[in-house]
């Protein structure tokens, strides 16, 4: 008989391509996966990897087992879901992720609620970003995740995934006193046409709203401090550099050198929390949703 947690090493080379890779992801050394894979040719008789320049290629057969691999593992997911849901309790180990603001304006009363409530649950935090976390949820290595999206920046969520709206958090333009606009009573894209913006790089979902918003208003922001971290942005605020859009989770106090403004039409980024629907009778999952929308209110 196949060992499982063997197939668990083949289907992670297979779906994150290295041997480095799926030993981060399954918390191994690169050795010890290497050592699984070796034990798994030795019982199937049958060469699973090939060097390719500095890392391996799968073989087809290893291709053909790594597919039935992951079906083995959703049906055993699901025999986990249906052993969990039959004691109907919440317990074993719910594996969350989480972008930044939420981790720190969120998730740490989230965290403390479960462990009052369901002390048998043990529950792991990482923080991931939106688009690498529904992947993530997607291929098994975490249970959930806590994502945002904005209205005219729609996050894509594999069809696998179920998901269930939060909460809406409202972001404000965050300016220098020393800036004239900090005195208006609220702001229009127009007024800020030519402000230095500080936001986060190509790619991110912020940094696309920003584009796609102003672009809408026939205005090319001029992004001049790409700083991922909004600790970070409301440092450079606090010096009087540039202006920046920071929602209210998580952002903690605003320094009295900086006033936060708001934008029209106002700009709202939408909260979900996202799982594997396979999952979805599972009591840690149905627990855990729970407890983030009380938090959340």
């Amino acid at each position: 008989m196949l060992d499982l947690g063997r197939l668990k090493a083949l289907h992670a080379i297979a779906v994150h391509g290295t041997v480095g890779a799926a030993a981060e992801v399954l918390g191994y050394t690169p050795s010890a996966v290497s050592q699984q894979i070796a034990k798994l040719e030795r019982e199937t008789r049958t060469t699973l990897l090939e060097r390719s320049g500095r890392g391996v290629r799968l073989t087809d057969a290893a291709r053909l087992l790594a597919d039935t691999a992951s079906q083995v593992l959703k049906l055993v997911e699901e025999a986990e879901v249906a052993l969990e849901e039959q004691r109907g309790a919440a317990i074993g180990r719910l594996c969350i992720g989480s972008f930044a603001t939420a981790a720190r304006g969120l998730l740490p009363d989230v965290l403390v609620r479960l462990t009052e409530l369901h002390p048998a649950l043990d529950v792991r935090l990482t923080e991931i970003d939106p688009p690498y976390a529904t992947e993530a949820v997607a291929r098994g290595e975490l249970d959930m995740a806590i994502v945002h999206d904005w209205a005219n920046t729609p996050l894509p969520v594999p069809a696998s995934l179920s998901r269930a709206f939060i909460v809406n958090d409202v972001a404000e333009v965050l300016i220098p006193v020393t800036n004239p606009l900090s005195r208006k009573e609220f702001l229009e894209p127009v007024d800020l046409a030519g402000e230095r913006w500080i936001c986060q790089t190509e790619g991110s979902i912020c940094f696309d709203w920003l584009e796609r918003t102003f672009h809408g208003a026939g205005i090319e922001p001029v992004v001049a401090y790409r700083i991922s971290e909004y600790r970070t942005q409301m440092a450079l605020l606090a010096k009087g550099i540039g202006v920046a859009l920071i929602p209210q989770l998580g952002r903690g106090e605003v320094p009295d050198s900086v006033r936060a403004v708001p934008l029209r039409p106002t700009p709202t980024r939408r909260l979900y929390a996202v799982w594997r629907t396979q999952a979805s009778r599972r009591p840690a999952i149905t627990a855990a949703l729970d407890v983030i929308k009380q938090v959340a209110v």
